[in-house]
């Protein structure tokens, strides 16, 4: 008989924790991932404002979608619909073509990350080269901060790229983190090491710092003990389905604990 995959189990130590302890970095939920699976039925269920009210409520400290081109899982209707509801952060991804760019000065968002995905990228895959495209990205961020109240760019693990992204204007960066994830069970403290090398240099220049992409309840809260002045963490697409195990409130709480130092 097939045996259940065995997960780390966090809850246990929720009411246990030292008093001490606290939540530096905060948690923007990626609801992307109930979009595609709204989207493979057609319909209305799982509702996404139910969802963003619920994730809410379970403790998230903002919502994040990724509007792209062919809408195949966060459509533009949904952006209007979100943004009716959120009450903490709401953080809008994308690649910043003038219907993206539209689309943030209508909704004016408390966040916008800019990030290099062609049109018909699965995933986000790569960050900004800031060297090469700052004179574009300058033009872009100016735009968009008559809006939105912040504007952070999506960035590889490059301490070089990190003077080149405050010449944008960008307020924050957010690190690339899939090679973290990918390295961590192999060598933890060769994965982390080019990301503590952007962090310091993030800090030194003064640009805030937040990280996404592949991060889970194994690589987490290392990550987040090891980069300084990391402000938030967006996750989607493990947080879903840890969820599937753990239901959506308790794996919300789960993600919370690992940032708690």
């Amino acid at each position: 008989m097939r045996q259940p995959q065995k997960y780390p189990v966090f809850l246990c130590n929720l009411h246990n924790s030292k008093p001490s302890m606290i939540q530096r970095t905060k948690l923007s939920v990626n609801i992307n991932k109930f979009a595609t699976i709204r989207n493979a039925r057609g319909g209305n269920n799982p509702n996404l404002v139910q969802v963003a009210k619920d994730c809410e409520a379970f403790g998230a400290q903002g919502i994040t979608v990724h509007p792209r081109p062919d809408e195949r899982h966060i459509r533009f209707s949904d952006v209007y619909d979100l943004k009716k509801t959120v009450t903490t952060e709401f953080n809008i991804e994308g690649y910043p073509s003038p219907q993206f760019i539209q689309l943030i000065h209508e909704i004016k968002p408390e966040q916008v990350t800019l990030v290099p995905d062609p049109p018909g990228v699965l995933t986000s895959n790569a960050g900004w080269d800031t060297i090469k495209y700052m004179d574009f990205l300058k033009t872009v961020v100016a735009d968009l901060k008559k809006s939105a109240s912040r504007v952070s760019i999506f960035l590889e693990a490059n301490p070089l790229l990190v003077e080149s992204a405050v010449l944008t204007g960008a307020d924050r960066i957010e690190l690339y983190t899939e090679s973290y994830a990918t390295n961590y069970s192999i060598d933890k403290e060769m994965a982390i090491k080019p990301f503590i090398a952007t962090a310091l240099e993030a800090e030194r220049l003064g640009i805030g710092l937040n990280a996404g992409h592949d991060l889970d309840l194994h690589n987490l809260n290392y990550l987040s003990q090891q980069l300084p002045n990391l402000q938030e963490v967006s996750i989607g697409h493990a947080l879903v389905c840890d969820a599937l195990y753990h239901g959506l409130q308790n794996t919300i709480q789960m993600y919370l604990h690992q940032l708690k130092v």
